[in-house]
Formats: C-alpha cells, sequence, structure tokens
C-alpha cells in the first residue's frame, strides 16, 4: 500500500506565552500544500525501513514512521513491514514534512489491516509523535492553539492564485528560534485576520520567528523581499524557517531564479 504525504505552510503564528512545562502557546493557521514524500509498505518477514530521496541521517529507529509503526503495534497486531520512504519535502524548513510522513504512516496502517480507527482516535496517536502531526490527520486548513495540538477547521482558500515555496540551503534550530521571541498576546485574533483578502494579508498577519531569523539569517529575509518584488501578494516564512513561500495571482509569471534555493509550486506552468 502507497501514501504521499504532503507538507503544510503556517499562514501567520503569533507566540502567545510560554507555559510551565517550557512549551510555548501558539496560534497559527496550518494549511496543506502539495510538495509530497512517498510512503510504502508490504509485507516481510522482518521490519526494515529504506530510505531513498533527500538523505535523513542519524537513527532510522528514530525516524517517525518507524515510531508510528511501533506506537500502533502496542495496542494491535500489525505484522512485520518492509517500509519505504522516498524524501522530496526537505527537512528543518517549516513544513513539516517530518510530521506529514508519521501520520501518513498511521493512516496507511489504519486502512491496512483495517483498525477502524476514527480521525479523532488517530490524532490522539499522532499527538504522541508531535504536536503538529494530529493536522496531518485531517490534512485540511485548521487554527491550531495550545502548542499546535488543539485543532480547529477554518474555511481559507488561495482562490486561483498559486503557491511558491523557496528551501534556501539554511538551517534553522526550532529550539533556537523559540529562545529569541519574546512572547505577547495579539491585539487581533488571526481568526479573524485571515478572513480578509489575500492582498490585505501582508499588512496584517505576521510569523513572530521573522524578525529573529532575519536577523540572523539575512539571506532568508531577503527571498521573502524578492518573492514581494516578483508580485507576490502575500509572503512569509513557514514555521520557524527555513522555508518561504509567495501567494501570486494567477496573471503574474516571474521567472524564478534562487541560487542555491529549492524552489517548488503548485502551478504546472511556473518554475
Amino acid at each position: 500500500m502507497i501514501s504521499f504525504p504532503n507538507a503544510k505552510i503556517n499562514i501567520g503564528l503569533n507566540i502567545v506565552d510560554k507555559r510551565a512545562d517550557g512549551y510555548h502557546n501558539l496560534e497559527t493557521v496550518f494549511f496543506p500544500v502539495g510538495w509530497k514524500d512517498v510512503l510504502e509498505v508490504i509485507p516481510a518477514d522482518k521490519t526494515s525501513l529504506t530510505l531513498s530521496g533527500i538523505p535523513i541521517e542519524g537513527d532510522s529507529s528514530k525516524n517517525l514512521v518507524m515510531k508510528a509503526l511501533n506506537l500502533l503495534k502496542l495496542d494491535f497486531p500489525v505484522c512485520e513491514l518492509a517500509v519505504f520512504l522516498q524524501k522530496n519535502i526537505p527537512f528543518g524548513a517549516g513544513l513539516g514534512g517530518g510530521s506529514a510522513d508519521g501520520a501518513a504512516m498511521l493512516k496507511l496502517l489504519n486502512n491496512y489491516f483495517a483498525l477502524d480507527l476514527s480521525d479523532k482516535q488517530l490524532a490522539t496517536y499522532a499527538v504522541r509523535l508531535g504536536a503538529d502531526c494530529p493536522f496531518f490527520i485531517y490534512n485540511k486548513p485548521m487554527f491550531a492553539s495550545g502548542i499546535g495540538d488543539v485543532l480547529e477547521p477554518i474555511e481559507v482558500t488561495l482562490g486561483e492564485n498559486y503557491l511558491v515555496v523557496v528551501k534556501p540551503d539554511v538551517a534553522v534550530s526550532t529550539a533556537e528560534a523559540y529562545a529569541m521571541v519574546t512572547p505577547a498576546h495579539p491585539l487581533h485574533s488571526l481568526k479573524e485576520l485571515i478572513r480578509q483578502p489575500i492582498e490585505q494579508w501582508k499588512e496584517s498577519i505576521k510569523n513572530d520567528f521573522e524578525a529573529s531569523v532575519f536577523a540572523k539569517h539575512p539571506s532568508i529575509g531577503q527571498i521573502k523581499s524578492e518573492l514581494y518584488a516578483l508580485g507576490a501578494l502575500y509572503a512569509s516564512m513557514s514555521g520557524s524557517g527555513s522555508a518561504v513561500y509567495g501567494i501570486f495571482p494567477p496573471d503574474v509569471q516571474p521567472s524564478f531564479n534562487f541560487t542555491g534555493s529549492v524552489v517548488w509550486s503548485d502551478h504546472k506552468n511556473y518554475i
């Protein structure tokens, strides 16, 4: 059985306050996009993980697809499987690629073994893998609060506009990004601001990580500026970076030339 885990972007991201447990409460809108990995499982004599695509270093047992598999094995008679994961979504990008893979594995196993788990039940497993993993169970626009695990469906569409995502060859530490942000309650809820026309988002919807990340990595901020110069209606860093996206109207046909970066678009006529 095969699955295609997709990435997400954050539209707006407010770090609201720091919790007693050391984590931060936030508010953001998770929006699914079509940049996808490939995940496949087949029966085997021994469970294994084969990786391809973007190289992933470290112990493969710590990969979220294997953690998801082992998590369900605790409660269900899941047989030995050969797992194949092709990584296309860059990691360290704020695109949720690893979380998407873990959530996709839960959904895939639920279907493959006919476990009959509801999305709500799958989400209770997913949150044990990571705060943003439950979003990928539902995989539709969500207003997220708490540490990103409290989800509420929200109506957001890009209409006829198209999306361009630029991932520079720069790594941003999530822990470091949080350490550089001063939490503050926003004057207006993102749930209200997101209802504005996209053309107005530039003035009102912010990512609290940008100021400190751009100060340390000016090249990331430069990408955002270039996307606006090319005609983007709205541009933002996703999550804690380093990927930056731009939303473009269909009548704008720029030539994207971001040296040393990976560029993805959901419009076949662009890039």
